[in-house]
């Protein structure tokens, strides 16, 4: 490792105490995001990184999401573009600098104390919007309070006491958040076959904070009740609780794990007010499609109306463009928060999303795009 970045333990981390090299500047030669990966590797402790990068099962579905990105070409356009590309657009109303949010990923603390909040703090500096897991291992009002007036959303595990999950909802409107996404595709837990082999278990004093009051210490580290495959089923979410939690928040609701057009149709007949099409980073059921796969044919079926946002899969600034091309009005970026924080702190964060920004930009112009709006298919070699 370069010297600018200094380790405060001289050897790997056990497997399970959860220690990690806490160093806060960025390493010379990082240019592009997939370069805080290998960083990330060597700054966790094995269990950690496993639990972090790891997929479900033989993980075809976390490498599906970059192959079939990856196989999706740019249409170059010359002598069309003499300004800096405009970025802002608006998601449900909520103004956005870049189409772009941290999504929800949780327990942050495994890759650096501050966790959440320099995340949060890092998102702001560089005018992305941010999203709060509900397994975060930091408070909803504590990261609430480190806002500074950017878009602020929260992600809702349901949980299977339905007054706890209206208790959350309440917290998060208390706190200010300005939008639910509601994740639907993690009724149990995938097969995490890495973090099975490294025996990962959260570190002493991480954990599920905004489930203390919910939750015993013996429940899973996804923070839903424990019991068996029958249990966990029974007490799933299904359409009529979404419409239920409809009913019990002003906050505009976005379902996340949307894979199918029948799903995603569903969803709009609820009039929900957005969806995340997502295989939840690959993390859940091993198989399915790449979510850039499914992305042109669910905004197809829902119409221009409906705000789609995509997640699984982004490490540059043109897979954002071919998101956005295929129908997304925003992308989350999910694993290379951790890989950034665990790297550099919050200044890894902020300089892993300006890289995005500056390399979303790089395609606009040379795509001959002056604004979002510009961005079509059109722009793409399929």
């Amino acid at each position: 490792m370069p010297d600018t970045v200094k380790l405060t333990q001289d050897k790997p981390a056990d497997a399970n105490d959860g220690v990690y090299a806490v160093h806060n500047q960025i390493p010379s030669d990082i240019a592009c995001v997939d370069d805080y990966q290998i960083y990330a590797k060597q700054a966790l402790s094995h269990s950690s990184w496993e639990y972090i990068d790891g997929g479900s099962a033989d993980e075809l579905t976390l490498s599906r999401n970059r192959s079939e990105l990856n196989k999706i070409g740019l249409m170059t356009k010359v002598l069309s573009v003499n300004a800096q590309p405009n970025t802002h657009t608006t998601v449900m109303g909520q103004a956005l600098y870049h189409p772009m949010l941290l999504g929800p990923v949780a327990y942050q603390q495994l890759a650096h104390p501050l966790g959440e909040v320099a995340s949060l703090k890092a998102a702001s500096a560089q005018d992305v919007g941010y999203v709060l897991s509900t397994l975060s291992s930091i408070s909803i009002e504590q990261v609430a309070d480190n806002s500074d007036g950017s878009p602020l959303w929260f992600q809702l595990y349901i949980q299977p006491n339905f007054n706890h999950t209206l208790d959350l909802i309440r917290r998060a409107e208390k706190a200010g958040f300005s939008a639910l996404v509601i994740t639907v595709d993690a009724p149990i837990n995938g097969l995490r076959n890495r973090e099975q082999r490294a025996s990962f278990r959260l570190p002493e004093g991480i954990f599920a904070v905004n489930l203390s009051e919910y939750v015993s210490a013996s429940s899973s580290v996804h923070g839903l009740a424990g019991g068996s495959l029958a249990d966990l089923l029974n007490s799933a979410p299904t359409w009529d609780t979404i419409a239920k939690i409809q009913q019990h928040t002003y906050l505009p609701v976005i379902i996340k794990g949307i894979l199918s057009v029948d799903d995603a149709l569903i969803a709009k007949s609820l009039a929900v007010d957005g969806i995340v099409v997502s295989n939840h980073g690959g993390r859940v059921l091993d198989g399915v499609p790449a979510t850039i796969e499914v992305l042109g044919d669910i905004r197809q079926a829902v119409g221009p109306e409906m705000s789609i946002l995509f997640d699984s899969g982004i490490r540059r600034g043109s897979d954002i463009f071919k998101a956005i091309a295929l129908g997304a009005d925003a992308v989350l970026i999910g694993r290379p928060i951790m890989y950034a924080l665990a790297t550099a702190g919050p200044l890894g964060v902020a300089h892993m999303l300006r890289l995005l920004k500056d390399e979303f930009e790089i395609t606009m112009a040379l795509c001959g795009c002056k604004s979002i709006s510009d961005i079509t298919s059109d722009k793409l070699y399929l």
